[in-house]
């Protein structure tokens, strides 16, 4: 069987023969954009020289025959160099038009590109995606043209100068472009020119360890005793981070929290610093880390800061509710302690589940409703005939003071009551946050 196919078969190129008839004037990137879906491996202006070729030929035989000015001119005026010099041998008068879509913004996507570049210069970056903004007439005159002529095959505008403009971006500064999480997004107003640059946030990990009691972990809006500094363990970490990778701010994400009467010692807790806007991201960890230890002057410690990305934000905030802990309290009570019920104490609490109530103390910023948690050991040592230190392991979120002091029955079971005693004070530190980041 033979098969007897036409390079015209679907005529291509009638429809923009009918589009420049009607007064239409495309240049060759918005002509080829006309059926921009179609083929594999050209331009959109390889297609518009292809279609207005086609066009060419149909409109002039150079053996002799009727010459179709009309179609000629209106090539030429496109901008279509064969048309043009057809028009001026045949004495043909024509005028080249701008462009009655895209107004002349294809033939700019190299002045965008390097307006783009310059634009990003000043920030360190490997991968990036190009975006635009259409002019608010442009985009119309696109889409009356696509629903006047039914033009079901074309490519908008805006999808062909991200492509275009973030090919020319990538050889003049030798980055890669990523369909997904970029570190620099450039976008392009094809009206005005102006550029705007947005780096993407740069995440970084680590864990700090509190070394003194009335210390916030965030900046600290109330007025309280409790609070001995005027910093915080937000401010201590992130400032540093923030002038090493000339940022413009940042968010501190860490595993849960603790009082800001205790103390996070052991292997510290988890936290992410995610910097906003940073012209750097290359830095030398190691320097930023001393430098956050040097500022802090003894009231933090930061270990293991490094580089991560930003998908480790949620996993903190997830897991801190699951992550378990290991806390250390001195805890005075009213009456002297009974060595027996203490023994009791760490056998009722072996691998136990409490029922805890949103704390008295915290119910203006938590819902009032009751939680159950996995308490997995603990641990009770005596110091003196009132004062007993407990080691205990549990999971993350569990309110451990009022697991010891039962807040008015609101956490059950709880160690006071089992004791038969009442708490006086109570003093902790966190010794162990689970690795999560």
């Amino acid at each position: 069987m033979c098969y007897r196919v036409s390079l015209l078969e679907e005529d291509f190129a009638a429809k923009l023969e009918r589009i420049l008839r009607d007064g239409f004037r495309l240049c060759d990137a918005c002509a080829g954009r006309i059926y921009g879906l179609r083929g594999y491996g050209l331009s959109n202006v390889d297609r518009g020289r292809a279609l207005k070729t086609v066009l060419l030929m149909k409109g002039y035989r150079s053996s002799g025959g009727p010459v179709d000015e009309a179609l000629i001119k209106a090539l030429a005026e496109t901008g279509f160099k064969p048309a043009q010099e057809l028009a001026s041998k045949l004495g043909i008068e024509f005028e080249e038009k701008t462009c009655s879509v895209c107004r002349g913004i294809a033939s700019r996507y190299r002045e965008y590109a390097e307006a783009a570049a310059k634009a990003a210069s000043g920030y360190e970056f490997s991968t990036f995606q190009v975006g635009s903004r259409v002019p608010p007439d442009v985009r119309r005159a696109e889409e009356d043209l696509w629903r006047l002529y039914g033009l079901s095959d074309a490519e908008s505008l805006k999808s062909e100068a991200n492509r275009e403009i973030g090919k020319i971006f990538g050889e003049i500064t030798g980055k890669e472009y990523a369909p997904e999480k970029p570190e620099l997004v450039v976008v392009v107003d094809l009206g005005t020119g102006e550029v705007e640059v947005e780096p993407s946030p740069l995440y970084v990990c680590g864990r700090y360890r509190k070394l003194v009691r009335g210390l916030p972990q965030n900046p600290w809006p109330y007025s309280d005793e409790r609070v001995k500094y005027d910093t915080s363990i937000e401010e201590l970490i992130a400032t540093p981070i923030v002038e090493a990778a000339g940022g413009e701010g940042a968010k501190f994400h860490a595993a849960g929290r603790e009082d800001i009467d205790a103390r996070m010692l052991g292997t510290g807790r988890p936290f992410v610093v995610e910097v906003k806007k940073p012209r750097r991201r290359s830095l030398d960890w190691k320097k930023v880390e001393e430098e956050i230890n040097r500022r802090s002057q003894g009231l933090i410690e930061v270990l293991g800061l490094r580089r991560c990305s930003g998908d480790v934000v949620k996993r903190i905030k997830t897991l801190a509710e699951l992550a378990r802990k290991k806390y250390r309290l001195r805890v005075v009570f009213k009456k002297p302690v009974d060595e027996e019920k203490l023994r009791l104490v760490e056998e009722v609490f072996r691998d136990a589940v409490v029922s805890q109530r949103t704390p008295t103390r915290v119910l203006h910023r938590r819902a009032d409703k009751v939680r159950k948690k996995a308490v997995y050991s603990v641990k009770a040592r005596k110091i003196s005939d009132r004062v007993v230190e407990f080691e205990i392991e549990c999971q993350g979120g569990f309110y451990v003071k009022e697991f010891v002091h039962g807040d008015e029955g609101r956490t059950q079971p709880n160690i006071a009551e089992l004791l038969e005693n009442e708490v006086e004070s109570i003093e902790l530190d966190v010794l162990e946050v689970e690795e999560v980041a």
